[in-house]
């Protein structure tokens, strides 16, 4: 009977972890391959570095999954890196001359709200499950909305709301909600399911971005939380950034209207572009090699499509 797996952490001591290092080392993430079995310090600093570029908790545990990924064959991570750059010709040719736009990569769980070439915000996001995925997108962010009402999908009323109606006449009250025009809509507050801002942009999908009450959740390594729509971590400074520009706006009355009493919309004077996408593999600017879990198994799925005599890739994966 095989051994169960033990996590592995800072001062244990096995062939696993010179296996890892040996690893870290022939990957780049270590300059140097002691071969020592001790999970030291010069390792530590090699995992850091590792999951950094894998979108991973900061942490020193090794888990199943974080070995599992490293043994990952290199013609894997090849073919990855070539799907991706057929992704890199989805991308707008004109999105990277704009002076400001919002980027957010997928399988990264990651926004990026770029200002003359340079990141003025980054900010953890938790996206769709893979049955309400988000879609790739791009368009056009055309207002901000201070204090938002959340207007319940129908698809939540009658697979989720009702049954709890049923269970408890004061459901709706009890959860700050109230019927509007044969909708059910939430109030504006801090227990807001959008939180104390959302960000729009028009779409047939009906996605947004949005604050989210649920901070606890960014702090998970796999952020797929949402019905679809994108939930952005450092959404009050991403609307502050975004109104850098408007001196009407000032920190003051950002707070006076994120105190979720009123619903207050502002038209964007210059819309800000904002492109959706989905890379796992991506060279970041200080020129280091990213991969990012395949969240949606849109890899093995392009795979086919472009090199369908190939069926050894990803071949593990439903």
């Amino acid at each position: 009977m095989d051994t169960p797996y033990k996590d592995l952490r800072p001062d244990a001591t096995s062939q696993t972890i010179a296996d890892v290092r040996h690893r870290l080392f022939i990957i780049g993430d270590l300059a140097t391959d002691s071969k020592s079995n001790f999970y030291d310090q010069e390792l530590m600093d090699g995992v850091m570095k590792y999951k950094l570029r894998h979108a991973l908790m900061p942490n020193y545990i090794l888990s199943k999954e974080h070995i599992d990924q490293m043994n990952e064959p290199i013609s894997d991570r090849i073919k990855t890196i070539m799907l991706n750059m057929e992704r890199c010709r989805w991308i707008p040719p004109s999105l990277e001359d704009q002076q400001e736009y919002v980027m957010v990569n997928i399988p990264s769980f990651m926004l990026y709200f770029v200002r003359d070439k340079n990141f003025d915000i980054v900010s953890k996001v938790f996206i769709g499950t893979p049955l309400t995925k988000t879609v790739i997108f791009s368009g056009q962010i055309d207002r901000i909305v201070f204090s938002p009402y959340w207007y319940v999908p129908t698809s939540i009323i009658q697979n989720e709301l009702k049954l709890k109606m049923a269970e408890d006449k004061n459901y709706l009250a009890d959860h700050n909600m109230e019927w509007n025009g044969g909708k059910v809509r939430q109030k504006p507050g801090p227990d807001n399911a959008l939180g104390l801002v959302k960000f729009m942009f028009p779409n047939p999908n009906d996605i947004y971005m949005h604050d989210s009450p649920s901070k606890s959740l960014f702090g998970f390594e796999k952020r797929i939380f949402s019905h679809g729509c994108i939930n952005v971590e450092k959404a009050k400074d991403l609307a502050i950034s975004m109104l850098k520009d408007y001196p009407e706006w000032t920190t003051d009355k950002i707070d006076a209207t994120m105190s979720g009493e009123k619903e207050t919309p502002f038209f964007l004077k210059k819309k800000i572009p904002i492109y959706i996408g989905y890379f796992t593999a991506w060279v970041t600017r200080d020129g280091n090699m990213n991969f990012y879990p395949d969240v949606y198994q849109r890899d093995t799925r392009l795979n086919g499509m472009l090199f369908p005599q190939d069926t050894a890739y990803k071949s593990d994966q439903e």
